[in-house]
Parts: C-alpha cells; structure tokens; sequence
C-alpha cells in the first residue's frame, strides 16, 4: 500500500469503530510511532513428529507455526531473539510440551519469560542457568518467577529507570509509548492531581510526577511494586501512590474519584467498561482515554459521552505497523465543578 493509503486505513479503523459505536467525534490523522521498531515479541514453540522443534509466530487464525530467522519490525536490540527463543526450546524440547517465550529488549539486555513447561526438573533449571550466561540473557524466568537474573531487566520510563517484573507489560514501540506519554501529558498541564487506572508499572505515571501528584492503580502487584520502588528511589518528583486493586471487578467509585482533576486510563484490548460507567457518572473534569483496541474504545467512548463528557480530540497512533491494530489517545472533558475533597482510597 502507498503510505497515504496506508495512514488512512489505519484512520478508518476508528472513524468506523465510533460510527459503530454512534459516537459523533473528529478523528485526527495518524501518527507513525513505529520508531525504531518492535521491542517485545513472542515465540511459539513445540516439538514436531520428527522430534525437531519448531519455534516462530502463529499463522493467522491458525495453529500452525511459521518458522522465523529474523523479523524487519524488531527493533535492533531485539534482532537476536529468533536465535535465542529457539536455543531455549532445543533445550525445554525433551519435556515435549508448547512453549511460550516472550522476549523483551530492556537497558540490561533480553528479558525472556518462558510460559508452558511446567515446573522443571533441578537439573534442567542449572541447565538454563547456565544457557542464559552463554546467550548473554539479561534476565530468565519460568512463568514470571526469575531463574537467573544477570544484569536488572531496567527500562527508562521518562527521566525515571524502573525494573520490570518478569513477563511485565511494556508498550510495543519506545516510540509509541513516548508518544502517548506526551499526548496525554498535553492534555493535563492544569491538573494538579492525577489518577493513572491500570498504571502497569509506571510508564505514564512516573512521567506525569515530574509535575503532578500522582495515584496509580492496577491488578498486578508486581507491576505496582516496580512502580512503587522506582519512583521511591527517583528524585524529583511529585507524590506518588500506588495501589493493588482489580478495577474490572471494583472499579473506581464517582465518590472515589472526587480527589483527583484528571483520570487517565489504558486498558488492555478488552477496555475498561466498568471504570468507563463510573467515569460517566463521576466529576472528574478531564479523562484521557488510551486504547488499543478501536471497538472497546468506541464503546467506552461512547459511555462517556452518554455521561455528558464531550470530546476534545482523537488521535490514532500506529506502532503496530503492517497490522490492523490502532493505538488511540482520546481527550474527554465536561464542565469544571465545585469538587470536594476526600479520604485516601484502599
């Protein structure tokens, strides 16, 4: 495709989602966040009828792995994990079980997460002890619980260095995640204090304490640990909080959420439906709303509004290149209100 045409039908993909939706709003034109590519991938890998192994990607709404060498949307410092997922799965292939073996290229080098092999024998644990040092690992781990960890498996959030938990979120381009960062920190410069639901481990909220109080929430308490423990040993920040609370279950309460002059929020692919109803009904002057998906996105969006926010602006963001997938920041406002303060959240 011609990169106009390209831009416009990864646009497209939204303004359809919202007209979907019946969600009136003006989409802006997409922004590439691709950088310098990929910094996060998965490999699948099982033992074929011949005892080999086959390591690489799933074909498209199939079962079958497409065997990978190398693949022109890493970005450089992940340009070795092809070799590296399938020297793991030579070693696991004895136990004969699927694979899953997530790569991620942090400061230290690649963190691997491998997922699918069970609890392993002392031997095969000493045995890639020893296979982490000779691929020069950063860090590996056997269904997020570390088995060696050479060199810390550190990201720069902004100004801040944070250790991710093993097998931890982290968005899929530098690029994009910077990006997304500076739309939703254009979109709050008044706001004195901010909640980041589904913080993950910090990547947007320990930006935002450069300069605003900040109250982090998430599921994932390894994830608000790293948060928690970086932002202790940053300097100079604003406050910052953090808590473990599942919001698909026990989503902010309006009452709750009187405390703070903006939400941000950034679901995974399924949205935050629930968090999205109790925004609709809540005070908070500004909500930025980010998502990866573009049909959740429509239907929260629309909650909003039926709540009686208005939207600002829409802008899509690709750092899914070559794929259908569309990141969006959205900007929801409603009038400024007397607001009340209230206690500290649980």
């Amino acid at each position: 495709m011609a990169p106009a045409d390209y831009a416009a039908w990864k646009r497209d993909a939204v303004v359809a989602a919202l007209k979907g939706a019946d969600v009136a709003a003006e989409v802006g034109p997409l922004i590439d966040a691709h950088g310098e590519g990929r910094r996060r991938a998965t490999f699948h890998a099982r033992v074929d009828a011949d005892g080999g192994v086959e390591v690489g990607f799933m074909r498209a709404r199939a079962h079958e792995i497409v065997e990978i060498d190398g693949c022109p949307l890493f970005a450089p410092a992940l340009r070795e994990a092809p070799a590296v997922a399938r020297a793991l799965a030579e070693a696991l292939k004895g136990m004969g079980k699927p694979l899953d073996i997530q790569t991620t290229a942090t400061l230290g080098g690649l963190d691997v997460d491998l997922r699918g092999s069970g609890p392993l024998p002392p031997a095969l644990s000493r045995k890639l002890v020893a296979l982490a040092e000779t691929l020069d690992l950063a860090r590996l781990s056997l269904h997020g619980v570390a088995v060696v960890e050479r060199r810390p498996a550190a990201v720069d959030f902004g100004a801040v260095r944070v250790v991710l938990p093993p097998g931890g979120f982290l968005q899929a381009t530098a690029a994009g995640e910077e990006t997304l960062a500076r739309l939703a920190a254009e979109a709050l410069p008044g706001a004195g204090r901010i909640a980041d639901l589904l913080c993950g481990a910090g990547a947007f909220a320990l930006r935002l304490a450069a300069s605003h109080e900040v109250f982090g929430v998430d599921s994932d308490a390894d994830a608000v640990g790293a948060l928690k423990r970086a932002s202790g040993e940053a300097r100079g920040l604003k406050p910052v909080e953090a808590i473990t609370r599942d919001l698909f279950q026990r989503p902010l309460r309006p009452d709750e959420l009187e405390r703070f002059d903006a939400v941000l929020f950034d679901p995974p692919r399924a949205g935050a439906l629930s968090q999205a109803h109790e925004l609709s009904q809540s005070r908070v002057p500004i909500v930025v709303a980010i998502s990866c998906n573009v049909d959740s996105f429509a239907r929260d969006a629309r909650m909003l509004v039926e709540g009686g926010y208005t939207i600002e602006s829409i802008t899509p963001l690709d750092q899914f290149r070559f794929s259908p997938h569309v990141e969006t920041v959205a900007v929801f406002r409603r009038p400024r209100v007397k607001k009340r303060r209230v206690g500290v959240l649980s």
